[in-house]
């Protein structure tokens, strides 16, 4: 049982609380239960999350293997501007987080996308403002360089 708990312990979420019980058994106390509660995100821990970096996602997967069309749609957009340092959660490993979101962005869909701790978008606006250049506009105020701006001015040369 220790190493159970050990293990579960190395591998618990962040906001997950350890609750120890006593089980009655008989009406005697006879054994210690351990479980694993799952807080429900604030508003105020969204807001720290959404601030951990200049860019980051809530998605359906993770960067290296999204789980979804829309979060993969994202993921390459991001690539496409040569944008790979941001911070990614994975809201499918855990549905407080998947609501939480949601109700702080007051947005239905995941992903969502976050500038500067400010709620940027779903992929839908991430595609629409990449499709029409805006997006390099909106990344240069964030300090990041396009890397579509390199590609266009070695074509230009060409």
């Amino acid at each position: 049982m220790n190493s159970l708990i050990r293990f579960s312990t190395r591998v618990m979420r962040p906001g997950s609380i350890l609750c120890r019980q006593r089980c009655l058994l008989d009406g005697q106390a006879s054994a210690v239960v351990t479980r694993f509660l799952s807080e429900t995100p604030k508003s105020s821990d969204l807001s720290e999350l959404v601030k951990k970096d200049k860019v980051v996602v809530f998605m359906k997967g993770t960067p290296a293997q999204p789980m979804c069309g829309f979060s993969n749609a994202v993921v390459q957009i991001l690539r496409m501007h040569g944008v790979d340092k941001y911070t990614s959660f994975n809201v499918l490993e855990d549905q407080d987080l998947r609501q939480g979101v949601k109700n702080f962005s007051n947005w239905p869909t995941i992903p969502q996308v976050y500038f500067n701790g400010e709620f940027f978008g779903g992929c839908d606006i991430l595609l629409q403002m990449h499709q029409n250049g805006d997006l390099v506009d909106e990344l240069k105020k964030l300090g990041i360089r396009s890397a579509l701006l390199d590609v266009d001015n070695n074509e230009q040369k060409k």
